[in-house]
């Protein structure tokens, strides 16, 4: 059975390995090994810790396996109240495609952060593009090229606060 819950410090570790292990497996199809290393760096244990004094992050835990299978985050987008972002998406190569994804999405579109939101961006790997497509999500101001960081700008508005 997998289970969802809001992160603790002491899931940093854990939630980095994962990370690391899914850019490394998953978005090496995408990004050079530098590029995804040199991310990484900013993807620490610590920095996840740092991360949620700010942001609301989610875990999904596999109860049979004992293990973290997935992460995510959403929080105010540049300190704003009417706007929130995602953060940190990730699920762990051996557990994509079993909807995992999909319902790490669905527990962030039920925080207060995106509940009071009326715009909510996500800055998206070429990698997860098709998925936060699928998902509702749009290109920013149309605009359908990576950024200098090889990201993609969508958006959802929030139709609760509309």
């Amino acid at each position: 059975m997998i289970r969802s819950r809001r992160f603790k410090n002491t899931d940093a570790d854990e939630v980095a390995s994962l990370v690391a292990t899914t850019m490394l497996t998953t978005n090496i199809k995408d990004y050079s090994r530098t590029y995804l290393e040199n991310d990484l760096k900013s993807l620490t244990a610590d920095d996840f810790i740092e991360k949620a004094r700010f942001f609301h992050c989610y875990v999904f835990i596999d109860e049979k396996a004992n293990r973290i299978v997935a992460v995510g985050s959403i929080g105010p987008y540049w300190g704003r109240k009417d706007e929130s972002s995602l953060f940190n998406i990730f699920v762990l190569p051996n557990y994509q495609g079993r909807g995992i994804g999909r319902k790490l999405i669905e527990v962030l579109e039920q925080d207060v952060y995106f509940k009071r939101a009326r715009r909510i961006e996500i800055p998206a790997s070429i990698t997860g593009l098709k998925f936060y497509q699928k998902m509702g999500y749009v290109f920013k101001n149309n605009v359908r090229r990576v950024d200098s960081e090889g990201l993609y700008h969508l958006e959802k508005l929030n139709s609760e606060t509309a």
